[in-house]
């Protein structure tokens, strides 16, 4: 489908080339870049598109460098920062990541025969000049505060390097943080719509992981990877998931009826540049899909009964030392007989014992909770796996965050944290889980914990006293925690999983001392997390009020389609009766009884939020019974 000459083609600006003679060398070379846009990222994960002619980009370069653009404060998700009466942000420029160009593939510059380019420049949000907000800032500060205060802990507990490989705080010239996520979609051709039953019996039947793509799922996924090599990102691979059913092939010789599940990885990279990478490699697989035809969905649950889409992120933590080599920090220094270092350990049980603080920066959305359930490789209980023994690395997939290993590779050693999805705001995410990792690196080294002493408090059992984590919960399973374990013993040993988005959100006011861990060092101000837990309340009311109600009244209206009382024998009007008292608690109201989205709606307009935080997950349950209901009614329909 793509005609260009992808050699020709200008695809990333490399953080080392940013100096204004080579950024005006290297534009001049490429005259189908037409436009620059600086992409700020909001406390929501949305990113700007402002465009500016390359040629008043060029032509005071330096101005645009070092103060950038203004935009209106007011219009993004900065809620409590940029008020409709102080609303001045400016965007600047990052010059220490790659900058990428957007190509528009659907528009041919007439000189060059390329497609029309917009080289979009990650930067950051400042507010009245002087306030710097929004995602990337917070990420980057995260990640100054945690190089940081490594070191100095490294100083001032030197009994760590006898499990470390290293010998003194003198030998490290620098920490380095790396990050990587790995990207779930779904694809489908327009206006189809899903069988949910083929759809669940396929999964069951594992019909469609790591089958061989056809058509233009298979043309699309392949030219995505290649024009993502050619931006560098190094891709690792592509392949089918779990969801899906099989394409069928026309009468006209074209594939219609698609809907699959597809994932791509890649290299991981620093923290901030990682979160950007996948901002950017988005773009180019919705671009590239769209081109065959094919929509492209993040969404974390798009169909109820199927699996989501996850985005497992990665993180690790080595340095660079004055030799240099590069050392893994997680690793022991004996891998033969202990799973990580006291600092692999303190950083694991400081995600597990703060994740009810990081959840909220993970799961901010209705669609991100409704993927967050039992029996699809989505975790819902906190709690690590770190293998049977320290020969036998786990791949224990039921667990939250897991301990990745491989024997005779040290540098491999880094942790997964399972529960994001593709709409998770990356640079929070990271940033969250960083400042988590710390706090618990804190404890352990200032209590001078060995590696064996850290894997017998990450096993303790329910009850037992420990110097850090919590006494009420276990935080270790080798088991598969949804088959072994009841829901009721789930729930006590690991937590109860927050089931809306206000129940989530609420963890800043229950937890506040855990919440403190992200207000070290200014990282996270009071200002910046009340700007995101505002961001988030806002967007889970006007989507329950204005989407989702709408939506299941939708629902409640479909369920009348093919009812034809002459027609119904016993069996259907017994199934019949049940459907119709169900749609009418659900829709109905009655002059002094309102139904359940009546009341739904009054609640969130009344600012009761949880009150309709329960009435929601009443209606997800009736909405469920509903359709199961008339499933078994319309398959006895001749």
């Amino acid at each position: 489908m793509i005609s260009y000459d992808l050699d020709k083609m200008l695809y990333t600006i490399p953080a080392d080339k940013h100096s204004t003679e080579e950024i005006r060398e290297i534009l001049g070379k490429h005259p189908e870049i037409k436009f620059v846009s600086l992409v700020g990222i909001d406390v929501g994960g949305h990113d700007t598109d402002e465009k500016i002619p390359v040629e008043e980009f060029l032509k005071d370069m330096d101005k645009f460098l070092t103060h950038g653009v203004q935009t209106d404060g007011s219009s993004v998700v900065l809620p409590k920062i940029a008020k409709l009466n102080n609303a001045k942000v400016d965007i600047i420029p990052d010059k220490t990541v790659n900058w990428f160009v957007d190509h528009n593939f659907n528009y041919p510059d007439p000189d060059t025969g390329l497609p029309v380019g917009t080289l979009r420049i990650p930067s950051s949000l400042v507010h009245n000049d002087s306030e710097r907000v929004g995602s990337r800032v917070i990420l980057r500060d995260a990640i100054r505060n945690f190089k940081d205060d490594l070191m100095e802990l490294l100083k001032n507990n030197p009994y760590v390097f006898e499990y470390i490989d290293a010998d003194s705080v003198d030998d490290i010239d620098k920490i380095i943080i790396t990050a990587a996520t790995e990207l779930e979609f779904w694809v489908k051709t327009p206006d189809d719509d899903a069988d949910r039953e083929q759809l669940s019996t396929a999964q069951m039947l594992k019909e469609q992981y790591w089958k061989r793509t056809t058509g233009p799922v298979r043309t699309a996924l392949e030219e995505t990877m290649l024009i993502l090599q050619k931006y560098g990102f190094e891709m690792e691979m592509g392949h089918k998931e779990v969801g899906g059913v099989k394409a069928k092939l026309g009468n006209s010789g074209v594939y219609d009826h698609v809907m699959e599940q597809l994932e791509i990885d890649w290299k991981y990279s620093s923290a901030v540049q990682a979160a950007d990478n996948e901002n950017q490699i988005k773009y180019v697989v919705r671009d590239i899909f769209r081109m065959y035809g094919l929509e492209v969905t993040f969404m974390a649950k798009p169909m109820e009964g199927v699996a989501g889409n996850g985005e497992h992120t990665h993180m690790g933590v080595s340095a660079r030392l004055k030799n240099g080599k590069m050392i893994n920090l997680f690793a022991p220094s004996d891998t033969e007989n202990q799973f990580m270092s006291p600092i692999g350990f303190g950083a694991l049980m400081g995600m597990l014992k703060n994740y009810d603080v990081i959840n909220p920066f993970v799961s901010s959305s209705i669609d991100s909770l409704n993927r967050l359930k039992p029996g699809y490789e989505a975790p819902v209980c906190t709690v690590t796996s770190l293998g049977h023994s320290a020969q036998m690395p786990s791949r224990n997939r039921t667990v939250l965050v897991g301990l990745v290993r491989e024997i005779g590779n040290k540098m491999a050693t880094r942790f997964e944290l399972r529960s994001p999805n593709p709409k998770s705001n990356t640079y929070l995410v990271i940033a969250a889980s960083y400042m988590a990792m710390l706090d618990g690196i804190k404890a352990a080294l200032e209590n001078g914990k060995a590696s064996d002493e850290l894997e017998r408090s990450i096993s303790k059992e329910y009850g037992q006293e420990d110097f850090y984590l919590d006494k009420d919960r276990i935080y270790r399973s080798e088991l598969d925690v949804f088959d072994e374990y009841t829901e009721e013993e789930r729930d006590k040993f690991f937590g109860k999983a927050p089931r809306t988005v206000w129940e989530n959100i609420s963890a800043f006011d229950e937890y506040p001392e855990k919440l403190e861990i992200f207000k070290r060092d200014d990282v996270m101000t009071e200002l910046a997390l009340e700007s995101y837990r505002q961001a988030t309340l806002d967007q889970w009311k006007t989507e329950l009020h204005n989407r989702i109600v709408p939506d299941v009244m939708d629902v409640v209206r479909h369920c009348t389609k093919l009812h034809d009382d002459d027609d119904c024998v016993d069996y259907d009007r017994y199934y019949w009766d049940k459907i119709q008292g169900l749609r009418n608690h659900l829709g109905r109201d009655l002059l002094d009884v309102p139904c359940l989205l009546t009341r739904v709606i009054r609640a969130l307009d009344a600012e009761d939020y949880s009150t309709a935080s329960q009435l929601q997950m009443e209606m997800q349950k009736q909405v469920e019974e509903l359709m199961r209901l008339y499933i078994i009614y319309r398959k006895n329909l001749f």
